[in-house]
């Protein structure tokens, strides 16, 4: 695996960044303007998940990056709830329900595989370099 240097680098920061801009996206809609306490929830969520990631990756250590990945992982489990409120509430169709919660657990599946990549690594991260 090359080093990635940047989070911006990471398929998963990726993958989340334009599931957000799609949740952005559906929340445009009409119906959504008078729920706008949960129209800002979902947004929110959605945004959560990448900026986890990135902020994980740049606290420089492992174990950090692990913890704030299990967060954004939370994160897409509750995107996918408020999905489901969305749906229940006619704001989204079937399909745009069924096509971004089967995104979102794609998305955290591989955010728990890479967790578990990282856990069986001996890197500490830039942090601890220096450290035995």
């Amino acid at each position: 695996m090359p080093t990635i240097l940047k989070f911006e680098e990471l398929e998963i920061w990726k993958q989340s960044r334009a599931l957000s801009l799609k949740i952005f996206r559906l929340t445009q809609k009409e119906v959504f303007l008078r729920e706008y306490k949960f129209k800002e929830q979902i947004k929110s969520s959605a945004g959560s998940v990448m900026d986890n990631i990135a902020e994980g990756f740049d606290r420089s250590s492992r174990l950090e990056f692990i913890n704030f990945l299990g967060v954004a992982k939370g994160s897409c489990g509750e995107v996918r709830s408020q999905l489901y409120r969305a749906f229940d509430q006619q704001y989204i169709t079937e399909k745009e329900f069924e096509e971004t919660v089967c995104q979102y657990e794609q998305l955290s599946t591989r955010i728990a595989a890479f967790m578990s990549y990282l856990n069986k690594s001996l890197i500490k991260g830039q942090k601890f370099r220096n450290r035995q």
